[in-house]
């Protein structure tokens, strides 16, 4: 029974570890990279709670965690293109808006001419 408690707080503080670093970073955190740390957390847990079934939670923790670490990585890439994707479209919308309203101004400078 200790072995295994000890295993539990070993992945315990490496998990808090690789959170606690993720947040002391200098650049806050990409969507990707926090899809990885999620990714890395949750396989661990997991990981941890199957493998502790067959009396290996270490082993778990470490293969959900690296399991975790990919696919967190994967979706977190996704959700990071539909961010970018988002931006250029929010950026086009905010041209054509401009240009709208300065043909807007135009058309009303013109008729004001007309009117004289």
């Amino acid at each position: 029974m200790k072995g295994g408690n000890t295993k539990r707080t070993l992945i315990t503080l490496t998990v808090l570890l690789l959170v606690g670093g993720s947040l002391g970073c200098s650049r806050p955190l990409t969507t990707r990279e926090k899809g990885a740390v999620v990714g890395t957390a949750a396989g661990a847990g997991l990981g941890a709670i199957i493998g502790s079934a067959t009396g290996h939670a270490g082993a778990g923790a470490g293969i959900g965690s690296l399991i975790g670490l990919g696919a967190g990585a994967l979706i977190g890439d996704q959700l990071q293109g539909q961010e970018q994707i988002q931006a250029v479209q929010q950026d086009q919308l905010e041209q054509t808006q401009a240009e709208i309203e300065r043909q807007r101004r135009e058309i009303e400078k013109l008729q004001q001419k007309r009117e004289y």
